[in-house]
């Protein structure tokens, strides 16, 4: 049995995506250290990308730098995930606990956001004519994430192929509901607050009279 470092269980994952995370739930590898620092570094990809791109193939048009879009499209967006897919592989007797899930989804997102990283880069390198190297990047970073988010998927909860494919699918559906809910308690708690607020103004002002 392999006997790996925890850097050396991330790049085994990404380089193994069939293999990869079965050794991993085999051997109960996984950091959620560097899970966690693949999140963080999406998340600066993100602000890098949508602001560092080169203008001659992308001209931001954001007047006003607001760090909470990207927090809700990077890490806010992989929590929802996280706890859709644990949610529903419980009710479809999954094996993966939500911290695996956490681990191995993070691991599987590493090519995409290197993908990003280098995009970001080669926008500054390339002209307008060479686009299709990045957009070569950007393919084989989507595509390979893609893959080991499923073997990921699979590995963590033990499914078959198609389990696996439905899991995913009923993932999505949750994290819908999920969003959905979110908004609407944010909106509550916004009503909540604008009531609590009245009542504050108006009670000092009849204080103040």
């Amino acid at each position: 049995m392999m006997d790996l470092t925890q850097k050396q269980w991330v790049k085994h994952s990404v380089f193994h995506p069939f293999e990869g995370f079965e050794d991993l739930r085999w051997k109960k590898g996984g950091s959620v250290l560097y899970a966690t620092i693949v999140i963080l570094l999406w998340f600066v990809a993100s602000i890098l990308y949508n602001n560092a791109y080169g203008f001659q193939f992308f001209a931001s048009s954001e007047k006003l730098f607001s760090i909470v879009p990207y927090i809700v499209q990077t890490i806010a967006l992989f929590l929802v995930w996280v706890v859709g897919n644990w949610s529903i592989c419980t009710l479809l007797e999954g094996e993966g606990t939500m911290k695996k899930i956490y681990i191995y989804s993070a691991y599987s997102l590493i090519p995409y956001v290197v993908s990003l990283y280098i995009q970001t880069l080669l926008s500054h390198i390339l002209i307008q004519d060479e686009y299709i190297f990045i957009t070569c990047v950007s393919v084989i970073g989507i595509v390979w994430s893609i893959l080991l988010m499923f073997n990921a998927i699979k590995a963590v909860h033990q499914y078959s192929i198609t389990k696996t494919i439905a899991a995913i699918i009923l993932t999505f559906v949750a994290m819908i509901i999920i969003l959905i809910l979110l908004v609407l308690l944010v909106a509550l708690f916004q009503q909540v607050y604008v009531f609590i607020s009245s009542v504050y103004t108006e009670i000092t002002y009849r204080v103040r009279v």
